[in-house]
């Protein structure tokens, strides 16, 4: 497809990489020409600079045959007004970044239908979504819900004192009385989607689906559920804490919230009444012993620096806090923390990413089955697609173990009339109406027919 991208921030150039390594002819712009020519130098893309709301750059960047046109500028204001002219100057689809916790979801939906934009992205919002599902799953340190939350994807990192080490996926499903499926596990960087026979081993990241009510089940049957964290603090008062403080607040939790910027903790305490605030440094360790750091059961690091984010982090991991999230941005700061013992880790750039990638995709799909969702698990290398089964797809009334299923790819749920959760089997089928979850570790599947050979 064309796609042009304004705004090569860090969420743009996030964006930009993905649309790349998806094969999409692609156009960037941005107002800086050091940051057009560094985009240029990496990737195969057209760089042009100039302002995305001035229709001449527009113009030149050939709006009115871009399939997408995606802004994502640091201003919610500029990113809407440069969709509007990009619609108006013949763009097909338009996609905006708009961040402000001002804009509410009335207030969103009616800017959407009045400027006709395709959807807006709220990166700091989705950032705080992922961080709360896993606050109320902290056994694991990635949660991904599909189908309305009707089936649950975790990720977990098998420890050495884990009671999985050691045992067979068969024997294991055999012991329990729920319904789940690992479906993928990384060892030493490389991605496998196992069979019954493979045995799991210290170290091992693995991916678990089932149904939500299965899922706390099965990691109490297995000794590993870890109780809600009920006390968070928060270090560093951005749009992602205060989304995230919302949430939490709501669901009856406690929430303090360290800030070094006097305005913005006064500013942030007058609309989240209920959150303790305090004002100081939290990179200072005694600051963080002194307001309880010891006694919280999660602490969250969502300061501007990945660098301080990590040191953090790991501070408050060394003092036995029971769940520890860094929020982490740069590639290679991921590797290194991760390295430093750092497991629980979000980056906004990648959830933003997944979303772009789960539109495009969606956009060229035309027959047969459309994605509903996607998401990277295990590091970026499986992605993980929901389906909803259309009336002439290829799959329909034919048992699952006598499809020719790609290698690397497994169906791990169905969704039937819209609640009912299956873990398949190999006798059953695929039926009309059905969402169905697929994992992919080797091929990029934009209908539900790709994974047939």
């Amino acid at each position: 497809m064309n796609i042009i991208v304004a705004g090569c921030g860090k969420i743009g150039k996030a964006v930009i990489g993905t649309l790349c390594s998806e094969g999409h002819d692609v156009t960037v712009m941005d107002k800086n020409p050091d940051t057009v020519r560094e985009i240029t130098n990496i990737y195969d893309v057209i760089g042009i600079c100039g302002n995305s709301a001035d229709c001449e750059t527009l113009e030149e960047a050939d709006v009115e045959n871009a399939e997408l046109f995606i802004c994502a500028t640091g201003s919610d204001e500029m990113n809407m007004l440069s969709c509007f002219l990009a619609k108006k100057m013949g763009a097909s689809h338009t996609v905006a970044r708009i961040r402000n916790p001002e804009y509410n979801d009335r207030s969103l939906s009616f800017m959407r239908q009045q400027l006709d934009l395709s959807m807006s992205i709220n990166p700091e919002l989705l950032v705080a979504q992922e961080l709360y599902n896993i606050l109320k799953l902290p056994s694991a340190f990635k949660v991904e819900y599909f189908s309305r939350r009707n089936l649950e994807m975790i990720e977990i990192k098998l420890k050495e004192d884990s009671p999985l080490c050691g045992k067979k996926l068969s024997k294991l499903r055999d012991r329990q009385n729920v319904e789940f499926l690992i479906g993928a596990v990384m060892r030493g960087g490389r991605v496998t989607i196992p069979d019954g026979s493979f045995e799991l081993q210290a170290g091992d990241e693995i991916s678990i689906a089932a149904a939500p009510a299965d899922m706390q089940k099965l990691l109490k049957g297995l000794g590993i559920l870890k109780k809600q964290a009920r006390s968070v603090m928060i270090l560093g008062g951005s749009k992602t804490a205060y989304y995230l403080a919302k949430m939490l607040l709501s669901s009856g939790n406690e929430v303090k919230i360290i800030e070094k910027d006097a305005a913005r903790c006064e500013q942030l305490s007058e609309i989240l009444p209920k959150a303790v605030f305090i004002n100081s440094d939290g990179s200072q360790q005694e600051v963080l012993l002194e307001e309880g750091l010891r006694s919280v059961d999660a602490f969250v690091a969502l300061t501007g620096m990945d660098e301080e984010n990590i040191l953090i982090s790991i501070f408050a991991s060394n003092q036995n806090v029971p769940k520890v999230i860094s929020k982490v941005n740069r590639d290679e700061m991921i590797k290194m923390a991760e390295n430093l013992g750092l497991d629980c880790l979000v980056s906004t750039k990648s959830i933003t990413s997944d979303i772009i990638l789960r539109y495009t995709r969606a956009l060229k799909n035309s027959l047969g089955s459309s994605i509903e969702t996607l998401y990277k698990i295990m590091g970026g290398k499986v992605e993980a697609l929901e389906f909803k089964v259309h009336p002439d797809s290829k799959l329909l009334g034919i048992p699952i173990k006598d499809m020719k299923i790609k290698p690397g790819i497994l169906i791990a749920g169905v969704i039937r009339a819209g609640k009912k959760t299956i873990i398949p089997k190999g006798d059953d089928m695929i039926m009309q109406g059905d969402r169905v979850i697929i994992l992919s570790a080797e091929y990029r599947i934009s209908r539900l027919s790709d994974i047939l050979r």
